[in-house]
């Protein structure tokens, strides 16, 4: 599931764009059990590199979210995490139906789940207004029958 994990030398007193940690993440679109394992090991990560439990908290919901959308509507995905010193980037993309229309879906409690996975105790339709919520910054491209790619980043 990880596919990149370093940590440079002098992380703590990084300020340059090329120094960060990086994850990777497959987000598998077949398993509810496995949803949420990608933010719960960056919140461990997180942890180890001493980050406020407000910083932390933020990015594993605004993640958590994500990757619960991506299994319930898109059959999956990767995420892409990079930490620097300031802020938290997190990249979440899948190749599932799309969004017909973000703005809907942007509404707090609009949710095209099916009653399979409301029964679950997911489809809330809080998702996506939770990864807007909790980030800083939020950006939600998707085409139709392409993918949808959400752009999250969390100052610290």
């Amino acid at each position: 599931m990880l596919v990149e994990f370093y940590i440079p030398q002098d992380f703590e007193k990084v300020n340059d764009m090329d120094d960060v940690l990086k994850l990777h993440f497959e987000v598998d679109g077949d398993d509810f059990t496995s949803a949420g394992e990608a933010s719960a090991e960056v919140k461990k990560k997180l942890r180890l590199l001493g980050y406020s439990p407000e910083t932390i908290r933020r990015v594993s919901i605004a993640m958590y979210e994500g990757e619960i959308n991506m299994v319930i509507h898109a059959g999956g995905g990767v995420a892409d995490v990079s930490i620097y010193e300031d802020r938290i980037e997190i990249i979440l993309e899948d190749n599932g139906p799309g969004i017909e229309d973000i703005e809907l879906a942007m509404r707090e409690g609009y949710s095209t789940a099916a009653d399979t996975i409301r029964s679950l105790g997911f489809g809330a339709g809080m998702g996506i207004p939770n990864m807007k919520r909790y980030t800083d910054y939020f950006n939600l491209e998707s085409t139709v029958g392409k993918g949808t790619k959400v752009t999250l980043i969390i100052n610290t």
